[in-house]
């Protein structure tokens, strides 16, 4: 057992390496940074820029909007993907085309998706003509807070996929015979898949949801790309806020920013963690 646990480190080493030097040095490393005033002497000024950040309007505003929108994708991703996988799950014939179609999102480049994006939400474009033809007026997707709308959906149909995947893989090892027995007792699909599915796959199911929401975190490169540095107010997120600073070679506002949003995710992740134990020790 000592062996075979010695060679397992053997292949892990690289690996360990790699994450101290580029990971944990740098952000042990960078919180000492964003105690210090960024002047040629670097002087020790303590919490006074986590004081100053946290009166910067910009800086409220785009933690704001970044917690809005991850609390807005983050559902809406796991909830779909879950119906998705299970209606995947029942078509085994010729479940894998739909399977691998539903992944093309996740491993196109952003860049061919946004021109996607804009095609379909500019002025003129797809979505106008569908929402005139119902009668409503054109909506300019692009500009103020209608924003909002593209770039979560632009989000939900890049990740969906990846959250499917994850699902379909819990699904599969569910007995069938559990199924069986819940169509004879009458049991419709969405019964069997809130009654029977979801307490059997409750750790992918978790899973999803914290990768989705650290996805959502990220979603500033959604934004990016379509409202630009300084897009709308009702889409300006945080990191936003930061790269706007790194240009400004603001490195001291960047990193207390960046370790403020980091307790504010520990914290988040830790209540989560509580939660699922707590759900899970209910269900067992």
């Amino acid at each position: 057992m000592f062996t075979r646990k010695r060679s397992a480190l053997f292949y892990l080493l690289p690996g360990l390496i790699g994450l101290t030097l580029f990971y944990i040095v740098p952000f042990i490393g960078g919180i000492y940074y964003s105690l210090t005033d960024g002047s040629y002497k670097n002087a020790f000024v303590g919490l006074q820029n986590y004081i100053n950040i946290w009166k910067n309007e910009m800086f409220l505003l785009g933690l704001k909007n970044t917690l809005e929108l991850s609390l807005i994708c983050t559902p809406l991703v796991w909830a779909l993907s879950f119906i998705v996988a299970v209606l995947l799950n029942r078509l085994k014939p010729g479940g894998s085309f739909f399977r691998n179609s539903i992944l093309m999102p996740y491993l196109m480049p952003s860049s061919a998706m946004l021109l996607i994006w804009l095609v379909l939400f500019d002025y003129g474009g797809v979505i106008n003509r569908l929402v005139t033809s119902l009668g409503f007026m054109r909506v300019s997707w692009l500009e103020g807070a209608a924003l909002r709308v593209p770039v979560i959906l632009m989000f939900v149909w890049k990740n969906l996929g990846f959250a499917v995947v994850i699902f379909l893989a819990a699904l599969q090892s569910i007995p069938e015979p559990l199924y069986e027995y819940a169509r004879l007792e009458g049991a419709g699909f969405f019964r069997q898949a809130f009654s029977i599915t979801l307490p059997m796959v409750v750790p992918s199911a978790f899973l999803v949801f914290v990768l989705s929401w650290i996805n959502a975190f990220k979603i500033f490169k959604e934004v990016y790309f379509i409202g630009g540095a300084y897009p709308d107010e009702a889409v300006y997120t945080l990191q936003n806020y930061m790269n706007n600073m790194f240009g400004k070679l603001n490195y001291q506002n960047v990193t207390t920013a960046a370790y403020s949003f980091a307790i504010i995710v520990f914290i988040i992740f830790g209540a989560l963690f509580f939660m699922q134990k707590r759900l899970q020790d209910r269900l067992n």
